[in-house]
């Protein structure tokens, strides 16, 4: 057994020992004995696969990730947009016969989107997408508009990959654990009791919540499943940014300036200003037929990675 996998494991009897002393606290009982029986589960795995230790540092590009779009700048035009984004993801990872199955949802109003939380699951998902985190822009006369002025707006996406819970292994003190009523889908049922979960994780200030299931326990292993990935994500962006000197926010502020794409619908052109390419038929991108832009962007960064190795 190598010394870290033997660090991985007494990493886990310790949280193990440490959630056992929480057991006391009536508020946090459930989710202890829950976070318990994941961590034994989780030392099972370590001891049986030695082969097989995986590092933070060392992700491997698997086929599930976790897709994030929130309306930025522009009122409820922002919030429209965010919708539309995310059903453009949604036709692109139904081109590509990938399941895509909805987590959460926030909604400002009939059809627009605060917050849509969704996972894909699929060969080559992640790899696909995982340049599409960001500020994305559009520029185009709103419905409710009637001067014919054209507004811009702007919604973030993030990309995220699934990680394993033997890849971020989380202690249940650090987390804050609150069960509500959800007002989500679902039908009357789902209101009725307290099923959807909302957790906080204490040092990084990261809150995830999940209520699309019926069952408190299930919507509590979402949550606790976005957020490992954006744990990874933000220790993966700090490692950066120490190495490289990078910016270490993946989706800045969500200003108007800040942006890798812009969907120029009067012009029906879209722009990729990373890497300075523009298409047509933006028609046809928004209804999720992404793969040429998507190439070209896995080209880009595949030339890039080249010149920095030869250099």
């Amino acid at each position: 057994m190598s010394d870290y996998l033997k660090q991985q494991i007494a990493q886990i009897d310790a949280k193990i020992e440490e959630a056992k002393s929480l057991a006391q606290d009536p508020s946090m009982a459930e989710l202890v004995r829950s976070e318990i029986k994941k961590l034994e589960e989780e030392k099972a795995q370590l001891e049986k696969s030695s082969t097989r230790e995986p590092t933070v540092g060392n992700f491997v590009e698997g086929n599930s990730l976790i897709l994030e779009v929130r309306s930025a700048a522009g009122g409820d035009e922002a919030g429209l947009f965010a919708s539309d984004l995310y059903r453009m993801y949604q036709r692109f990872a139904a081109n590509n016969n990938w399941k895509f199955e909805e987590l959460d949802r926030t909604e400002g109003g009939l059809g627009n989107i605060k917050t849509v939380i969704a996972k894909i699951s699929g060969k080559g998902s992640y790899e696909k997408l995982k340049f599409e985190s960001g500020v994305h822009r559009v520029q185009r006369v709103p419905k409710t508009e009637s001067s014919g002025r054209i507004h811009t707006s702007t919604a973030t996406v993030a990309v995220l990959p699934e990680v394993a819970p033997t890849q971020i292994v989380i202690s249940p003190s650090d987390l804050e654990f609150e069960a509500f009523r959800s007002g989500g889908h679902g039908g009357q049922n789902v209101n009725k009791v307290s099923t959807a979960v909302r957790i906080k994780h204490i040092p990084s200030g990261i809150i995830v919540k999940s209520q699309t299931e019926r069952s408190q326990a299930q919507n509590r292993e979402i949550a606790m499943e976005i957020l490992r990935s954006k744990i990874y994500r933000m220790e993966e962006e700090k490692r950066a940014s120490q190495i490289t000197g990078a910016r270490s926010e993946l989706l800045g502020t969500g200003d108007r300036s800040e942006k890798i794409r812009t969907y120029n619908f009067p012009q029906d052109r879209v722009t990729d200003h990373r890497i300075g390419k523009s298409w047509g038929n933006i028609a046809g991108i928004m209804d999720g037929n992404l793969d040429k832009v998507i190439q070209i962007l896995i080209d880009s960064a595949n030339q890039t990675n080249t010149s920095a190795q030869e250099n």
